[in-house]
C-alpha cells in the first residue's frame, strides 16, 4: 500500500524556488531517510507532508501530495485531521511544561477524549512503545523537564504516537543526543515501522543506512536519487550522490 505519494511538487519561499519537481512514493510500514547537505530541501519537503509550512507567510506549493490517497492540499482537507494521522517529532525535544503523564495525554484531551481510563491505558501503552515506561512509571506526575535529553525525545515520540497516527515524521531526531540515546531512538524506529510509516531527515549517513529501507538524496532542491538504502550506499547511479556519501562534499 502506498502511504505517501508526491507528484511533481514545487515549493517556493516567496520568489525562492526551494523544491523542484519532487516525485516519490512511500509504502506503508517502511522507514525512509532523507539525506543531503544543509539547505538542500529535505526538511522543507518533510514539513509539507503534514502542512507545517502553511504557517510560514509567503510560501506556495505546486503539485500534489497524497496521504492514503487523499490530496492533503485540497480545499476539502482539514489540517487538524491530517495532523492526527501524520505525527511530527522535531530536532530538539520540546516537552510541554506539564507532567510526564500530561505530555502524553495532551493530544487525546485536545481531541476531545475525556474517558480517563482510556487516557491512562493509552499513556501507558505509548510509554511502553517508546521503551520509556520502566524509567518513568514512578514519576509520572513530575515535570517532563526533569528528564534528560534522550528521555525527553522519547517522550515527544510517545506524545506523537498517542493519537494513533499512521505516519511519523522525524526531523533530525537524534542530532542533539548522545550515542547511547541515539541508539535507543534507532532501535525504536525499527520497532515502530511494524505499525507506522516513518520518514526521517538525517545528516548522519550511517544512521540512514542503519534505520531506513529506502533513502532519498536531496541536492539544491531536487530529489537526485531515491532507491533501496542498500543500493544507495553500495551501487549508486548518480555521481553527485556518490560524491556526497563518500564525503567529497557536503
Amino acid at each position: 500500500m502506498i502511504r505517501i505519494n508526491a507528484k511533481n511538487v514545487d515549493f517556493y519561499y516567496g520568489s525562492f524556488h526551494a523544491l523542484k519537481g519532487i516525485s516519490m512514493e512511500v509504502e506503508a510500514n517502511t522507514s525512509v531517510a532523507f539525506i543531503g547537505p544543509s539547505g538542500c530541501g529535505k526538511s522543507t519537503f518533510l514539513r509539507l507532508i503534514n502542512r507545517m509550512n502553511d504557517l510560514i507567510p509567503g510560501t506556495r506549493m505546486e503539485g500534489q501530495i497524497l496521504v492514503d490517497e487523499r490530496d492533503i492540499y485540497s480545499k476539502a482537507e482539514k489540517v487538524d485531521q491530517l495532523r492526527k494521522s501524520v505525527g511530527m517529532v522535531f530536532q530538539k525535544a520540546n516537552p510541554f511544561p506539564k507532567s510526564i503523564f500530561e505530555n502524553v495525554a495532551y493530544g487525546l484531551r485536545v481531541n476531545g477524549i475525556t474517558d480517563q481510563s482510556y487516557i491512562e491505558e493509552t499513556v501507558i501503552k505509548t510509554l511502553k512503545q517508546v521503551v520509556l515506561w520502566d524509567e518513568v512509571k514512578d514519576k509520572l506526575k513530575e515535570l517532563a523537564f526533569a528528564l534528560f535529553g534522550g528521555q525527553q525525545q522519547r517522550l515527544c515520540i510517545a506524545r506523537a504516537l498517542a493519537i494513533s497516527p499512521s505516519i511519523l515524521l522525524m526531523d533530525e531526531p537524534t542530532s542533539a543526543l548522545d550515542p547511547i540515546s541515539t541508539g535507543k531512538i534507532e532501535d525504536l524506529i525499527h520497532e515502530l515501522k511494524k505499525e507506522y510509516t516513518i520518514v526521517i531527515v538525517t545528516h548522519n549517513m550511517q544512521q540512514a543506512a542503519r534505520v531506513s529501507d529506502r533513502t532519498g538524496y536531496f541536492y539544491l532542491g531536487e530529489l537526485i536519487e531515491y532507491d533501496d538504502t542498500r543500493k544507495i550506499f553500495t551501487n549508486l547511479d548518480k555521481e553527485s550522490t556518490q560524491n556526497y556519501i563518500t564525503g567529497r562534499f557536503g
